[in-house]
């Protein structure tokens, strides 16, 4: 599954009442594609996922994958608790016309290694598409081993996986043990940088709903060579990462998409929304313009 450097775990935008604002999904989809993003990702958990509906989830792959229209591969995020549920998602997002499906980690009900492999593969044997598994123990309660990883890389349409367990040496395992055609994304902004030196393929980001051609810069840096300047520009952009992920996902990304002039509303319950201006995040997004020269 080619999804690029750079692929954008995507924001739902939410009108004044809470319903999804097709409006601003539509410009979210066009500044994301203008700004770094080498493939999108929705419905997943930046997209507040666990509040969507089915039939809200349907019609955002559909919506997406029209609006794309080609320009850069769209991912569904299909995965639950249930697997009938994440089957029955994942042929909406097949016929809605995705270019790749992402599967969560079961959360909640914490499943054990062979009950995540049965899962997984009983779920990737229902689809043609090709699929991105993600581990985030942080969310889903469990973590997903190497080797149960390097197992399902051998089912043929699992070819990457979105590993968020914050663990390098979980990742160097996971790279040792798969082929050439398995890639390993980051999910944690912070690790994108060295998940790339120790031969990861890239990060499926967060931070690159405003950062997206920094950080493709940075990437470049590091694949050219250029690995003091690629060490600079993550050092600049670190405080901005972490700074995004100091209130519950995806409430400062919101709250900083507004800086860049796009509009997401607020979040859902059980999130709460900033509800006014954050001074410590703009004193970071301040320092964060200033130190722009860096990537030019």
């Amino acid at each position: 599954m080619e999804i690029g450097r750079v692929s954008t775990a995507m924001v739902t935008p939410f009108s004044s009442t809470g319903e999804i604002d097709y409006d601003k999904t539509e410009k979210l989809i066009e500044h994301l594609i203008a700004n770094g993003s080498d493939s999108l990702v929705v419905c997943g958990t930046t997209g507040e996922s666990p509040t969507l509906s089915v039939e809200e989830k349907e019609s955002l792959f559909s919506f997406t994958v029209k609006t794309v229209n080609k320009r850069v591969p769209v991912i569904a995020g299909t995965g639950t608790f249930s697997t009938k549920e994440t089957v029955k998602l994942t042929r909406m997002a097949e016929q809605a016309g995705a270019d790749g499906i992402m599967l969560v980690a079961p959360y909640y009900n914490k499943p054990d290694q062979k009950g995540m492999y049965a899962h997984f593969s009983l779920v990737a044997g229902e689809t043609s598409l090709p699929v991105m598994l993600y581990n985030i123990p942080g969310r889903s309660a469990v973590n997903m081993l190497p080797e149960t990883l390097i197992a399902l890389s051998k089912i043929p349409n699992i070819r990457a996986v979105k590993e968020a367990s914050g663990s390098l040496d979980q990742m160097v395992d996971i790279i040792s043990g798969t082929d050439n055609g398995f890639s390993v994304y980051s999910g944690d902004d912070a690790l994108a940088l060295p998940t790339l030196a120790i031969g990861g393929k890239g990060i499926v980001s967060v931070a690159s709903h405003v950062a997206g051609n920094e950080m493709q810069q940075m990437i470049a840096a590091f694949k050219e060579g250029r690995t003091e300047q690629a060490g600079a520009m993550h050092r600049a952009l670190l405080p901005l990462f972490r700074s995004i992920f100091s209130a519950p996902n995806p409430v400062m990304v919101k709250y900083a998409l507004e800086k860049c002039g796009v509009q997401t509303g607020g979040v859902r319950l059980p999130l709460i929304g900033m509800g006014g201006k954050d001074e410590a995040f703009d004193k970071v997004w301040e320092n964060y313009e200033k130190n722009l020269h860096i990537f030019n």
